[in-house]
């Protein structure tokens, strides 16, 4: 822990950030393809409705055009794909002048921001806002672009290594916003950064922590023992009884360097003082910071556990706090999902299935916060720990993680990261998609089915297990306690599920509870692979959603039984809602405090590629 002032020399003069990243030609370039998926995104969110020239259609590719505020218009060439998506192609925005002159390149998205502010229904503090968030994100973007690897390096690399070279949420167009970071902080914390790091412990007294675990970790000093060292966990205790302090009176957890300093320090000063919480020293393990950024897997010992500390930065929409309640449950919503796959000869011999279970936590009060209901629910989040299982021990000989995300990479030269793993496989392109949909599908699918229980398989909490020839076998997934949702209406086999965790999960109706498996895999990763999928590997996209609904038929011919719950959890309707997370940021909660978290927005629906007739 740093101890003040901060600097032993505290008048040197302060030598600026280096940024290399920042030079015209690659701001240009991220600023192009920024401004490509805004269009394209706020035109599936219907936030703006471009007009259709000659040539394009509903389901077709052609010009379009967009008026802005001040009477400028943009022109543009777009695809229109399933759902309803936009893929603009970046290189074809230009600013048109009076006449139908051509144009001259528009590659500004901060200067959209501003010339279509009343297109884009912004009001001014939301605006000024999303223009720093934006802002940030280029720079990361910048960042990530100046070190990218060609594809075969990609593939390569190791699971938590290849998280810093991903680009973000694909579809939230203010993806690396980080509010809050300093340009320092973010050249050192985050992904991109790709540096591995230790991290600080401190002790916080058992009168206002408190410790959960699964069964095998039932005793703190179980989890301690796992993670820390001996030498290292005798060195936490001679700190406590040097203040004398009773090490057996006090929990143990490792804490965000930028948390300590920008939010516990500062609010949770008076037990500091007092001795309730006391700083201690990081340990030996390097960290390496993974997409959600506040969560960190152990490079240095891969066999230990993965880390989930709250870093409360405003990022996608939330801040990126550990809610109180939700730390609390996390083990026991664990032992509960991970029960039901243990008892399931399906999803436990057939599948596969690898539930990263978050297997401990330290939950942390705030002593003023976490009382007053009315209290911005950033707040309440502010300190605790969630240690998940790692993924590399559950892996067999020769068999790879990468995140879902992955797949929707591509290189300096324009080579889709999925391309390079087809070829590496050997297979057709047709067959590598088959065995992809038979890895991640089933198991969605049977959870939902058979017990009313939805995961949400976005690109980073699915993890797409590859075997030795790059070929996908199976599916992991992570984030139980945040993400877990299950049916409202009563199915027997959510009896088993213990009341404290019925408390805590959120319940859906069943109609709604698909939106899991559509918004998060289908729209949130499919929509842009399939495309992708058409450019680079000939797969057409009409061909793409055949071989997924095909999939989905498959599963249902293999449990007739269910039929009743394929009709209550039914994906295969001919529209679903449409989904829009752009809309919160613009619309709905804009920079606002509230005491909840928010929830994306809905807005008309789209037609399911996966209905019969599609």
């Amino acid at each position: 822990m740093p101890t003040y002032p901060a600097s032993p020399h505290p008048a040197a003069p302060h030598t600026p950030l280096d940024t290399p990243e920042l030079d015209r030609t690659r701001w240009e370039r991220v600023a192009a393809a920024l401004l490509a998926k805004m269009l394209g995104e706020f035109a599936y969110e219907e936030v703006v409705r471009p007009t259709p020239q000659e040539h394009a259609g509903r389901q077709s590719s052609g010009t379009y055009t967009l008026t802005l505020d001040d009477g400028g218009t943009l022109s543009f060439h777009a695809r229109r794909g399933a759902y309803g998506s936009w893929r603009v192609d970046p290189a074809t925005i230009r600013e048109v002048k009076a006449g139908g002159a051509a144009g001259t390149p528009f590659r500004d998205p901060l200067g959209f921001l501003a010339r279509g502010r009343h297109l884009l229904g912004l009001d001014g503090a939301t605006l000024a806002h999303l223009i720093r968030e934006l802002t940030a994100t280029l720079v990361a973007d910048a960042r990530i672009d100046r070190t990218a690897l060609r594809a075969a390096q990609l593939a390569e690399l190791p699971y938590a290594e290849l998280e810093g070279h991903q680009t973000g949420h694909p579809w939230l167009v203010a993806n690396k916003g980080r509010l809050g970071f300093s340009a320092a902080d973010a050249a050192r914390f985050t992904p991109e950064a790709r540096s591995a790091t230790t991290l600080p412990w401190i002790a916080v007294s058992s009168h206002i922590a408190q410790y959960r675990g699964v069964g095998r970790l039932a005793a703190p000093d179980v989890l301690y023992g796992q993670e820390l060292d001996p030498e290292v966990r005798d060195s936490f205790a001679t700190i406590l009884r040097g203040r004398g302090l009773d090490p057996g009176d006090y929990l143990f957890l490792p804490v965000h360097p930028w948390q300590w300093d920008e939010w516990i320090v500062p609010l949770f000063a008076p037990a500091i003082a007092e001795g309730a919480v006391v700083p201690l020293h990081a340990d030996d393990d390097l960290r390496l910071p993974q997409q959600s950024i506040r969560t960190f897997t152990n490079v240095g010992r891969p066999d230990r556990h993965t880390v989930k500390l709250p870093l409360s930065i405003l990022n996608t929409l939330v801040w990126r706090g550990l809610p109180t309640e939700r730390t609390l449950a996390a083990p026991a919503v664990t032992a509960w999902v991970q029960g039901l796959c243990e008892g399931d000869p399906f999803l436990r011999d057939t599948c596969r299935v690898v539930l990263l279970g978050e297997v401990a936590s330290v939950t942390v009060e705030h002593p003023l916060y976490d009382r007053l209901p009315e209290s911005p629910y950033q707040f309440k989040e502010i300190l605790g720990a969630i240690w998940r299982e790692p993924l590399q021990p559950r892996l067999a000989a020769g068999e790879r993680g990468r995140t879902l995300a992955s797949l929707l990479l591509t290189d300096p030269d324009g080579r889709a990261f999925t391309a390079e793993l087809v070829a590496r496989s050997g297979l057709t392109p047709v067959a590598w998609l088959t065995r992809l949909f038979a890895a991640l599908l089933p198991p969605l699918l049977h959870f939902l089915y058979r017990y009313g229980t939805v995961f949400s398989p976005h690109g980073e909490n699915a993890i797409v297990v590859f075997d030795e020839n790059d070929v996908p076998v199976r599916l992991a997934i992570k984030d139980f306690v945040d993400d877990v949702n299950v049916s409202a209406r009563r199915l027997p086999e959510l009896d088993t599920m213990p009341p404290h965790v019925r408390e805590i999960l959120l319940t859906e109706e069943p109609a709604f509870l698909t939106q899991f498996i559509h918004s998060g895999l289908l729209v949130g990763v499919f929509r842009f692979l399939s495309p992708l999928c058409e450019e680079q590997l000939d797969v057409p996209e009409d061909e793409f959603w055949s071989l997924v609904r095909a999939e989905i038929l498959r599963h249902h011919a293999r449990f007739p039984e269910l039929k009743e719950r394929f009709e209550i959890f039914d994906m295969l309707t001919p529209t679903i809602e449409r989904l829009c997370l752009n809309r919160n940021r613009l619309h709905l909660d804009g920079y606002r405090d509230r005491p909840q978290r928010p929830h994306a927005a809905v807005h008309g629906i789209v037609d399911n590629p996966l209905h019969p007739s599609a």
